[in-house]
């Protein structure tokens, strides 16, 4: 059955409900695709903890990181695992908690109008072609339900607080890979561009 949307929800993806949420200002319109980069712990996949994090029900003495974390309550609207499976936890018309202080282009608190994916991955390392391959999959679906403009990174709208997905995420492939599906006019930051430009040279 061709995948469709429900209320926010992509019938693709796993649905994984999160309590973390709110609403979207009045007149919020969605235009801010935004990437991060998980792992939980630090360097560790295919566990259930991410989904156990965004539910706030991660056992905290379960490993020394979860304290550092112990009592944050986030989410995100997506999370793509190595696999490329995909899993979402907030419905894409609420306002998921993934961005936090933040602003890209002058306009402040990227909660009120983006929409966060988390890839699973260590920040600055690199990512599964399986993760590249669901973002393309799943970029089309979104730009036909939302006026997407712009896909960045948290460290590009969180500068100095925030350093993901970082250096290990191919923003040139990924780039190429969407004009490729026709969607040439989504902007990336420029500084993404430059430093990919020089990966692996």
């Amino acid at each position: 059955m061709k995948p469709r949307w429900h209320a926010g929800w992509w019938s693709a993806a796993r649905r994984c409900p999160s309590p973390n949420f709110g609403e979207r200002p009045a007149g919020s319109v969605v235009s801010l695709l935004v990437l991060h980069s998980i792992s939980l712990p630090p360097g560790v996949y295919g566990g259930d903890q991410i989904e156990q994090f965004f539910a706030n029900r991660l056992d905290w003495s379960a490993h020394p990181y979860f304290e550092t974390i112990r009592g944050l309550q986030v989410s995100a609207h997506f999370v793509v695992r190595r696999s490329g499976e995909l899993l979402q936890f907030v419905s894409c018309e609420r306002r998921a908690w993934h961005a936090g202080r933040s602003a890209w282009r002058g306009r402040e608190n990227c909660n009120d109008y983006s929409l966060g994916i988390e890839l699973e991955g260590l920040e600055g390392e690199p990512f599964e072609a399986a993760q590249y391959d669901t973002l393309v999959g799943l970029a089309p679906a979104l730009a036909r339900r939302y006026p997407i403009e712009a896909v960045v990174g948290h460290e590009h709208i969180a500068p100095g607080r925030k350093h993901d997905p970082g250096a290990g995420f191919d923003w040139s492939s990924l780039r190429t890979r969407l004009a490729a599906i026709g969607l040439a006019d989504w902007g990336f930051p420029d500084s993404a561009t430059r430093r990919n430009s020089s990966v692996g040279d």
